[in-house]
């Protein structure tokens, strides 16, 4: 496992667990992440936004967000 902010553009991963409160659990869920779900690394430049795709929609996530969410 890993933090969804360390793999690089062009991966596709699986989301494990999410290390946040409920607010961000909610928020990720709203969005169609949850535990299980497979993405793929759109962007994650060091500035600006970091992009995922998931189920087909490409979604931005914040830098700290990423940080707390476990992939592998």
């Amino acid at each position: 496992m890993m933090p969804l902010a360390m793999v690089q553009p062009g991966r596709r991963v699986r989301l494990v667990a999410i290390n946040g409160g409920r607010g961000l659990q909610s928020r990720l869920a709203a969005m169609g992440l949850a535990p299980g779900v497979e993405m793929e690394v759109v962007s994650s430049r060091l500035q600006g936004p970091f992009i995922v795709e998931a189920k087909g929609s490409r979604l931005m996530l914040g830098r700290r967000m990423v940080h707390k969410i476990l992939v592998e």
